[in-house]
């Protein structure tokens, strides 16, 4: 179609780097990419934090369930929904703020993973590769003890960055006929295409892992929403000013 449509559709996470640095020019460049994303209600409420002391970023990949990756990559960012500026900006005006509804929440959050999505595809159009560290979120209260975070200010995921040193294949994704609805939500959609994409993904994690892992999307996805997740998230959210009300 053009050369943008085929980055985005050619995008793979990347776990494993060539040594060579990123150029602290080049991540400037990045994040001025990152910061020409659409924000919501022009708010600009997230902030990116450079992790290069190699003791933080140890500490970091504890939280992270100890993903060799994020300690080893050439750049490592934590990125954070941040309504601390607009805390800020409302005090000096005489204002009372309150930054705890959800809609905050969902409005720095969503800004943040914009910014974030438009420096991954800056970075793979010069060559780079990366990761999201969603698992920062198995222990946000150490997360935030490390890089002193603020109230108002939450950390929601990392990303590993850096030249990639593997070739991964492109992970399968969902039919289009089972994501795109047409005039309201059509239950059936992803119904009438399951079985097709369950032996897809079967496949692929077959070849990919030589066999250790052999099980489809919709059994992955049942295990993973059968159990409790990151029970703590709400009690740090809430600690942080975030999702009180």
């Amino acid at each position: 179609m053009n050369s943008t449509i085929e980055l985005l559709k050619s995008h793979r996470s990347i776990r494993k780097f060539k040594p060579d640095a990123i150029s602290d020019e080049t991540l400037q460049e990045l994040v001025l990419a990152g910061q020409a994303a659409s924000s919501s209600s022009f708010i600009q409420a997230y902030s990116i934090i450079d992790i290069t002391d190699q003791t933080l970023r140890n500490g970091l990949m504890e939280c992270a369930s100890n993903q060799a990756y994020v300690g080893s990559a050439p750049r490592f960012l934590v990125f954070c929904a941040d309504n601390s500026r607009l805390i800020g900006n409302a005090v000096k005006a005489g204002l009372s703020p309150d930054a705890g509804y959800a809609e905050q929440l969902l409005n720095s959050s969503i800004d943040a993973a914009l910014v974030a999505q438009n420096i991954l595809i800056a970075a793979e159009s010069l060559g780079l590769g990366g990761v999201y560290i969603g698992a920062l979120r198995n222990n946000p209260e150490r997360v935030i003890e490390l890089l002193s975070l603020p109230k108002h200010v939450y950390p929601l995921f990392g990303m590993c960055l850096g030249y990639p040193d593997q070739d991964p294949g492109l992970k399968p994704r969902l039919p289009l006929n089972a994501v795109l609805h047409s005039n309201g939500y059509q239950a059936d959609r992803y119904s009438e295409h399951s079985n097709a994409y369950d032996k897809t993904t079967r496949d692929y994690y077959i070849e990919r892992t030589n066999g250790d892992v052999s099980e489809a999307w919709s059994e992955q996805m049942a295990k993973r929403l059968s159990k409790e997740s990151r029970p703590t998230l709400m009690k740090s959210l809430n600690g942080q000013g975030f999702n009180t009300r």
